[in-house]
């Protein structure tokens, strides 16, 4: 079998009057996540970590904030089409393995949504992502609330033919 292994990161501007989208789940929150999509941090980490595995590029590379198709779409699809990219090169995902940089809110309530979300698109179990949290102790930008950072990382394996 050959096993490959990638990282993503991404960070998103918070904003008044956007919402705020983390691994496909809306949450409730007085400020949201800026940018050409939803700005689904996590789902953008995710996206990063499958291309890096394969050495495809980024989430830039195959979606581009120039592209108006891409304007405010929803992150899921996003990461169904990275899915379909590294499948179609007879990969699968083994795990993976996430943590958010955030001060506000706190996520852990809606962990378990996202991991059902991101399972629902990937064809993999929620026991095969972890996704966990942190603040900065108010210190940087996340700390002050004006932006927030994720990073993943993940496993995949050749399907056998």
């Amino acid at each position: 079998m050959s096993y490959r292994i990638g990282s993503g990161v991404d960070f998103h501007q918070l904003a008044e009057g956007r919402e705020l989208w983390i691994g496909g789940v809306c949450i409730p929150h007085h400020k949201g996540s800026l940018g050409h999509s939803d700005a689904d941090v996590l789902l953008h980490a995710i996206c990063d970590a499958l291309l890096g595995a394969l050495c495809l590029g980024d989430i830039g590379y195959h979606f581009p904030d120039t592209n108006q198709e891409y304007k405010n779409i929803d992150s899921k699809i996003l990461l169904q089409k990275t899915f379909d990219l590294i499948s179609t090169k007879g990969y699968k995902i083994v795990n993976i393995d996430s943590t958010l940089c955030l001060q506000a809110p706190k996520i852990a309530p809606y962990i378990q949504q996202m991991q059902t979300a991101i399972a629902h698109i990937l064809s993999i179990e929620t026991s095969d992502i972890s996704i966990k949290a942190t603040t900065t102790e108010k210190m940087g930008f996340v700390g002050r609330e004006e932006g927030l950072v994720a990073y993943a990382t993940v496993l995949l394996c050749k399907e056998k033919i």
